[in-house]
């Protein structure tokens, strides 16, 4: 069998993965097997593959290919979210671009252009996640906006409503100036930016007397309903009931008190804006303040603004400040370092806006999706984050669902008059009719009379439902593919939306299905440079997936990412790991090369090949229980270190030279297929990693028809293993390595044949010491006089009489020079046990290691001086 000197991805990549989509085996139907059911995260639609993508998939490809190889019927099903924000920037900037405001057409209209631009840039990731080896089953493919899916997030809403636990009202929120809506509390990203703390002069009425009072924000004054002073502030007791003029505006406000005020903050005076600040509505709301909201959806300032109406809000805080000082109406201004609210999505600084908007109560429907996650009906991995997870439950605030955006499902609330009541909820407006009817007792209402709300619904709204959205569950909540494959499985995300997403879809399950949506959450960590800095575009310090894949192939940078990625904690991401994945890539195809490169004969097996044989298959069984015990833990890197430690170390560098045959020489074809079997056990392991590679060597190795494939081949299961065999094979590689160290650090050929004397009886492994070592004889329970080589395994003693080429008072001074070391080394240990309060204090394991020390110390000065003797 020929096969080419090296691995080449480009060629291999795209024919297996169309193989494996021509023979379905993604795809997953309801059988007789046990499920295993994994739901994407769903990226924007929008969206291209970053590097949180690539560790993200290649985790759940993991985990998705290994369920298959081990029985299970394995469903991992894809999707894209339409991203309200996002997609809705995309599609107005477009627009823009051609001349066009959103403001200038219908909703239909926009929804049109909204979905001609997903049909033709949305998905494209999905395609990218193709060239990763992600086995979808992409004939189960979702989108959260297409019919059935947009069904059920409005039956979830009308469901909801209808339970009292959806309501209307006027609140603060957060608005986006940008995408002109408002956006959750989560969704807002706190950063730290330099600005002023400007110290404004608010004149007290009826006297020459000024209250000064810092922001950071002067051009909110024109929305200032009170001061507020803290009534245990001795300083302003003289001004309590009096009333202040606001700078700029002249218009008269009342001071008022409140214990909320810090007396150590600023001036210890505060001014209270209730339409632009959380904590000014709440004051304004105790004191029933009036509401003056100066700012319109644009961030601008409105007729409240006087003659900055139609400026920018930030253009009029420059402009404000140098008006305050050319009237003294401004103290000073002080650098002033503040965290600012940010949209996630935008970027644009948040600002607090009261408006009326739709609320969803969180608190009944918090509290059993705590106790799952606490009484590990849900486990999460790493268990850290339950903690992260508690809190925001035990502080969950009611959820504001509605969105001033006409992307995304729209709020199926139907009007048919001015009052604040004068609505009905329901999934159609045929429904919405009769509702409207019964409530108004008119039977003369027509469609025409009912306008239905123009908001959109958040984006999470729809995804919360995804676990069971994807089987059309609250369509058909008895369908066949519901019942089989919910609950999912695992589900493989960030720690950045345990909030948005995790919690709410754990909320979400349990309300509609009375089950947990998953039964094991692994958080990945976040993909980091160097510096440990976020990947980011803007930064630049985000390599291309593709390129990456291109230069490595996607199998070397799978398993080069999954090195790097130790489980929840944040990966550093290093080129030299994908590097390190094509360099394991090109070792596994050079050791089928070698393999494939013998004759083979028919003769029985030398005892070296019996013996690796018996050691290989026990560190095999080994090693699977071990692997098995990381996947149980979600250590997915640890799992993949120890089959990268099992290939190349151990069959590669010690199995396949005990039995590779002398030069000429051919070997026992029953050791060549029990290798073969070995070698495709090892691929069977290594596939859910490496994909591509092992794929192509299980078909090269022989020919297999579509029910052999490996991408369907069952794993060894964990048999049991001689724990003794092991070690003693560990024992002889120790030995043969120490004979190749003498021989390396002596410069002798390794073609120069050794001779061993040891205070050992006898070798467990002497054969395969004998071959790997080159040793010509060995002296069991023997010293020699002979000026040596010594080394310790244990407690064995192993000489090896010096070589006649080599100088002898060259070795005498080297080993001089390393008795004259270790006898220095053994006063420091000595001293430090010889220290009572040490002993007594430290650790006993770290007194018996500094004992250790000691011991090994004294015998390998035993050993030098012996050696100096007979130098």
């Amino acid at each position: 069998m020929q096969i080419s000197e090296k691995y080449n991805p480009h060629e291999t990549e795209q024919k297996w993965y169309n193989y494996w989509l021509e023979n379905k085996y993604f795809h997953s139907e309801p059988n007789d097997k046990p499920p295993y059911t994994v739901v994407i995260p769903p990226p924007n639609v929008t969206g291209i593959l970053h590097m949180g993508h690539m560790l993200n998939n290649t985790i759940q490809d993991v985990l998705v290919r290994r369920a298959r190889m081990q029985g299970f019927n394995a469903c991992w099903v894809p999707g894209t979210d339409h991203a309200s924000i996002a997609t809705e920037a995309k599609v107005v900037a477009k627009l823009k671009s051609e001349g066009v405001s959103k403001s200038d057409i219908t909703r239909e209209e926009f929804l049109k252009h909204a979905w001609d631009w997903t049909d033709k840039y949305g998905g494209t990731i999905l395609e990218q996640l193709k060239k990763l080896g992600c086995s979808c089953d992409w004939d189960r493919t979702r989108f959260t906006m297409e019919p059935k899916l947009s069904q059920q997030v409005i039956k979830s809403f009308v469901d909801l409503y209808n339970k009292g636990l959806i309501y209307r009202g006027y609140r603060m929120v957060n608005w986006d100036p940008e995408a002109k809506t408002n956006i959750s509390d989560e969704e807002v990203i706190f950063k730290e930016q330099n600005g002023k703390l400007y110290f404004l002069k608010y004149a007290v009425e009826g006297s020459e007397e000024f209250l000064s009072v810092a922001t950071t924000r002067p051009e909110t004054i024109f929305g200032d309903t009170a001061i507020c002073i803290n009534p245990n502030d001795e300083r302003y007791a003289h001004l309590k009931g009096k009333k202040v003029i606001v700078p700029i505006v002249n218009r008269v406000i009342p001071i008022i008190e409140d214990e909320y005020v810090d007396i150590e903050f600023g001036t210890g005076a505060l001014k209270i804006t209730p339409a632009h600040d959380v904590n000014d509505y709440e004051i304004g709301q105790k004191h029933s303040l009036p509401m003056i909201d100066a700012l319109d959806d644009d961030g601008n300032l409105n007729d409240h603004g006087l003659h900055y109406a139609g400026k920018n809000r930030f253009e009029v805080r420059k402009q404000i400040a140098k008006e305050l000082q050319e009237k003294d109406l401004l103290l000073k201004a002080e650098d002033y370092v503040n965290k600012v609210g940010t949209s996630e999505r935008t970027g644009a600084v948040i600002e607090p806006k009261v408006s009326v908007q739709w609320f969803l109560k969180m608190s009944e429907i918090a509290k059993p999706a705590l106790d799952v996650v606490m009484d590990d009906e849900v486990k999460f991995y790493p268990e850290k984050f339950k903690n992260t997870y508690k809190y925001w439950m035990e502080n969950i605030r009611d959820w504001n669902i509605s969105r001033q955006l006409w992307w995304g499902q729209q709020i199926p609330a139907f009007y048919y008059g001015d009052g604040e009541n004068d609505f009905v909820v329901a999934e159609t407006i045929e429904e919405a009719l009769e509702l409207a009817k019964q409530k108004t007792n008119n039977d003369q209402l027509t469609a025409g009379n009912l306008e239905q709300d123009e908001d959109a619904l958040d984006t999470w709204f729809s995804s919360w439902l995804w676990p069971m959205s994807v089987f059309d569950g609250l369509l058909d909540p008895e369908n066949k593919d519901i019942n089989y494959y919910y609950p999912t499985s695992d589900l493989v995300t960030g720690p950045d939306i345990i909030f948005f997403w995790v919690a709410r879809m754990i909320m979400a399950g349990l309300e509609y299905r009375k089950e947990v949506p998953f039964k094991n959450v692994y958080f990945t960590g976040i993909v980091r440079d160097k510096q440990r800095r976020k990947m980011s575009k803007s930064l630049g310090n985000s390599p291309d997936p593709l390129e990456l894949m291109d230069k490595y192939g996607a199998d070397g940078v799978r398993v080069g990412i999954l090195l790097s990625s130790a489980a929840g904690n944040d990966l550093l991401f290093d080129e030299d790991l994908m590097l390190q994945g094509r360099n394991f890539m090109s070792k596994i195809w050079s050791a089928f090369r070698l393999i494939n490169m013998w004759n083979h004969e028919d003769k029985p097996a030398n005892a070296a090949e019996i013996q690796a044989i018996e050691w290989f298959e026990n560190k095999l069984n080994k090693t699977i229980a071990d692997i098995n015990d990381q996947f149980d833990k979600f250590r997915i890197s640890d799992a993949l270190h120890l089959i990268y430690k099992l290939i190349w170390d151990d069959f590669c560098s010690w199995y396949l030279e005990a039995i590779k045959p002398n030069f000429g020489e051919g070997i026992s074809r029953e050791v060549y297929n029990k290798t073969v079997e070995l070698f495709e056990e090892l691929m069977k392991l290594l596939h859910p990693f490496m994909p591509f590679l092992t794929e192509e060597l299980w078909q090269t190795i022989s020919e297999r028809n579509i029910d052999e494939a490996l991408i369907i081949a069952q794993q060894k299961k964990a048999e049991a293993f001689d724990e003794t065999i092991i070690k003693n094979f560990e024992t002889a590689s120790e030995l043969i390595s120490g004979v190749r160290n003498y021989r390396q650090t002596k410069g002798i050929s390794p073609r120069e044949a050794a001779e061993i004397y040891t205070s050992a009886t006898e070798f467990t492994n002497e054969a395969v010491i004998r071959k790997l070592a080159n040793v010509s004889e060995i002296h069991f329970a023997t010293k020699t006089d002979k000026p040596s080589f010594t080394f310790l395994i244990g407690a064995t003693e192993i000489s090896i009489p010096l070589s006649e080429n080599l100088d002898l008072e060259e070795e005498k001074k080297k080993t001089e020079e390393e008795l004259k070391y270790l006898k220095g080394f053994l006063i420091s240990v000595d001293k430090k046990l010889s220290n009572e309060k040490f002993v007594a204090n430290a650790k006993p394991e770290i007194v018996e290691v500094e004992r250790k020390k000691q011991k090994d110390a004294m015998d390998k000065i035993a050993i030098l001086e012996e050696k100096l003797k007979s130098l």
